[in-house]
């Protein structure tokens, strides 16, 4: 693999939020699990969705038990597990599509822990830009924190809507790229409403960081896209995305093209 440089692996998503604020755009961020539908069509679809207009893309790495993830996440993990993806595979796979826009890991910690002391090296050098671990809360082990802030790549927060303020602005404190607000509680999968209480909290958390806001958990129409847009600075899309994949990879970029000119027209 072709080696990427710390700076410019960890400072592309800020500049692509950067760009994306000048324009007055809001960000289209899709999830992908690594090897669903099939580690060959992952490919395919990471770069249709980049062709769809997508402006950073989440890609999971597999793993047998994703307690955050709704039905639709945790059955296609489980096939791409069945299908031999590693984290190594995932790196792989990162690297052979060579995607012209900044790719975040999603990743639970056992995966890259198991992954060894260069595992963020390795993914920045296959061309991945920031990292996601789902149950690292901030200060529960500040040790890993630190290792993964200290890194190569964007340490990206979650932040869920029942964070206080005070907890709000240590999580924007000690993240980068961009913070992932989970818009409501539970597992990931496709709503149709938008929680009534999002505007409040996205209030809080613009107050506690200076980092751009993405919300996820939940999205999965152009309404729902255009509404969220409106408020923050980017969706996220992962339970409808990984869904439509299954239906096959043109019904998945035809869904991110539906988000993105929501998006633009909000």
């Amino acid at each position: 693999m072709a080696s990427t440089s710390a700076t410019t692996s960890s400072d592309a998503l800020r500049e692509r939020f950067a760009a994306l604020a000048r324009q007055g755009r809001k960000a289209l961020v899709p999830y992908i699990t690594a090897g669903h539908p099939s580690p060959v069509l992952s490919i395919t679809l990471l770069r249709a969705l980049e062709e769809a207009g997508a402006d950073v893309v989440e890609v999971g790495v597999p793993f047998s038990d994703p307690m955050a993830d709704g039905p639709v996440i945790q059955a296609s993990s489980q096939s791409a597990l069945a299908q031999g993806m590693t984290f190594a595979r995932t790196l792989d796979l990162v690297h052979e599509a060579r995607l012209g826009v900044p790719v975040v890991l999603f990743s639970y910690l056992n995966p890259v822990i198991a992954a060894g002391p260069g595992a963020l090296e390795r993914a920045a050098a296959a061309g991945c830009h920031g990292i996601l671990v789902t149950d690292l809360p901030v200060g529960v082990d500040p040790e890993r924190e630190h290792w993964l802030g200290s890194g190569p790549l964007a340490f990206v927060r979650l932040v869920a809507p029942t964070t206080p303020d005070e907890r709000m602005r240590e999580i924007g404190s000690h993240g980068s790229g961009f913070v992932y607000l989970i818009s409501r509680l539970g597992v990931t999968g496709a709503r149709d409403d938008v929680p009534d209480e999002l505007p409040s909290t996205l209030g809080r958390l613009r107050r506690a960081t200076s980092l751009p806001i993405c919300v996820g958990f939940g999205i999965s129409n152009a309404d729902q896209a255009r509404r969220i847009g409106a408020l923050a600075d980017g969706i996220v899309v992962g339970s409808a995305i990984v869904r439509a994949a299954g239906e096959g990879i043109p019904v998945a970029a035809r869904l991110a093209s539906e988000l993105r000119r929501a998006l633009d027209a909000g």
